[in-house]
């Protein structure tokens, strides 16, 4: 039991926003100088909302916070962080073409008009505070041109150097590779060691239970339990979250694949800048398998799958379906082959958010034969059944089939296309991230229903960021790096760790046979 005050309470906290909508319903919450406190909970529970409370970017309907035991009223992030609190977003807030440097001194440039970055008085003191903490960033690097992981660092960096003593980090680990993550871990640990008070939201229980000491889980804007991570297991912690005892991996049956389904021979692809972001690409996609893609984010596998679904025309190579050669097509033509994408930005490729549930329920079907009448219209009350049937089958909980998808929280929509997409009866599914960003529930869910795709003789191409997806679902594994596959081979081949190194693009001792061309097979 700790005797000292916590740097942080939350007492009481309510929050109704203008349509009525209880995100917050009486949560307390403290958090302590030198503790990791893990935030957990499913999609719109308030996790994000109780914390965008504390760093200043909403105001409570009611209730207190009290920072070193002094009652605090936050108008905006500003007043938050003179109060040693700051926020790291999941969306990175810095600007591409400005260095690490500038992006870390960005906003104290003073008051006056036109005021230059102090860069060359603030270098030694950056340069300070990355030695103390343990990080190492390249300060004179435009950010665009860093890895993933090291921009999250400048991120942070960016939130230390104003004096931040309460850091707040919303999914941290969603795009770093396994190695990356170890060494967050630790660099967290070494902020907790020199007094710094932090709050991890993820979604992650495996993370939770390694470096958090304490574990908050709120269920529909409460707290629904509190205790030490030493008490804590994944399955009291999933119960805790669903509000009753759940599976917490899919169960996967061995099974026999048949033949390509989808087959892609030498295929390069340009990303927008010109560069080749797909390098020679060649692979198979079986039926009654899942090909797991592992690999940090922007190596290629957004170029991939776009090229795959008739979004981006590629440079060069073929691709084969069920073994016939298909021009590079219209989405919607690909469709008609079999063909059903799960797209990594349902906002932008996956649903029309200010459509209602029955409009989203035949988004790029609204061609086909069974959703016209004879004269050519669209048949409404065909429409409306065959939007009643999805959701109920797909379990999305809206108020009503009129409601705009955008009102829906991130499992219900992806439910939503998930469902859409499977209602096809297609032979070959993309799948890209289909469950980031989504709670226990909506993942396990998710994940069952690609399985069952599998299980139904259909060819599933998974590419996913999230390592433990592509182990748990995957017949066959592929690493993804610098527009190639470096390892591809049976999942029982691969160890963790060497899939984690390979995402890095390292080749581990003792396993040099994952980097060679693999086949297509």
């Amino acid at each position: 039991m700790r005797e000292q005050a916590p740097r942080v309470w939350m007492r009481g906290i309510h929050k109704v926003y203008p349509d009525g909508t209880a995100a917050l319903k009486g949560v307390d919450f403290h958090v302590h100088a030198g503790e990791i406190v893990a935030l957990l909970g499913e999609n719109g529970a308030g996790k994000t909302t109780l914390m965008k409370v504390l760093s200043g970017l909403l105001r409570p309907t009611r209730g207190e916070v009290w920072v070193d035991g002094r009652p605090v009223h936050f108008r905006n992030p500003s007043d938050a962080l003179r109060c040693g609190i700051g926020m790291v977003h999941q969306v990175f807030t810095l600007v591409p073409p400005f260095t690490a440097l500038q992006n870390v001194l960005l906003g104290q440039e003073g008051t006056r008009v036109l005021s230059p970055l102090p860069e060359a008085s603030a270098r030694a003191s950056v340069q300070a505070l990355l030695e103390e903490v343990g990080l190492e960033v390249p300060l004179d690097v435009p950010v665009e041109s860093l890895p993933v992981g090291v921009q999250q660092r400048v991120e942070i960096c960016k939130t230390l150097y104003r004096g931040t003593s309460v850091l707040i980090l919303d999914e941290p680990t969603s795009a770093l590779t396994p190695v990356e993550v170890d060494e967050f871990f630790r660099f967290l640990s070494r902020l907790r060691d020199r007094g710094t008070a932090i709050v991890l939201i993820t979604h992650k229980l495996r993370e939770v239970l390694e470096v958090s000491d304490r574990v908050v889980v709120l269920r529909q804007g409460v707290v629904a339990g509190e205790l030490p991570t030493s008490s804590a297991t994944a399955e009291k912690l999933a119960e805790l979250m669903v509000g009753q005892l759940t599976a917490l991996r899919v169960r996967r049956t061995p099974r026999a694949p048949g033949q390509p389904v989808l087959s892609v021979r030498g295929l390069t692809v340009r990303n927008d800048q010109g560069r080749v972001a797909v390098r020679d690409l060649s692979f198979d996609v079986r039926e009654g398998e899942i090909l797991g893609v592992a690999g940090v984010e922007g190596n290629g596998q957004s170029e991939l799958v776009q090229a795959l679904t008739g979004l981006r025309r590629p440079e060069s190579g073929e691709v084969h379906l069920e073994g016939e050669r298909v021009p590079f097509l219209e989405p919607l033509a690909l469709y008609r082959r079999g063909l059903a994408h799960v797209p990594e930005d349902k906002a932008r490729f996956g649903l029309a958010l200010g459509f209602d549930l029955v409009e989203n329920s035949i988004l790029g079907r609204q061609r086909e034969p069974q959703f016209l009448s004879w004269l050519g219209r669209l048949n409404r009350p065909v429409i409306l059944r065959y939007a009643q049937e999805l959701v109920r089958r797909f379990h999305v909980v809206a108020p009503d089939l009129a409601t705009p998808v955008r009102s829906l929280s991130g499992g219900n929509q992806q439910r939503l296309l998930v469902g859409r997409e499977i209602s096809k009866e297609p032979r070959l599914v993309v799948a890209m991230h289909p469950t980031r960003g989504l709670d226990v529930a909506s993942t396990l869910y998710i994940r069952e229903l690609l399985v069952q795709m599998r299980d139904a003789g259909k060819a599933v191409l998974l590419v996913s960021a999230d390592l433990d997806e592509v182990l748990e679902l995957s017949d066959r594994i592929a690493v993804m790096y610098a527009g190639q596959f470096v390892g591809l081979g049976p999942a029982e081949a691969f160890r963790r760790e060497t899939v984690g190194l390979l995402m890095g693009g390292v080749v581990p001792a003792g396993d040099a046979d994952a980097a060679r061309a693999p086949s297509p097979h």
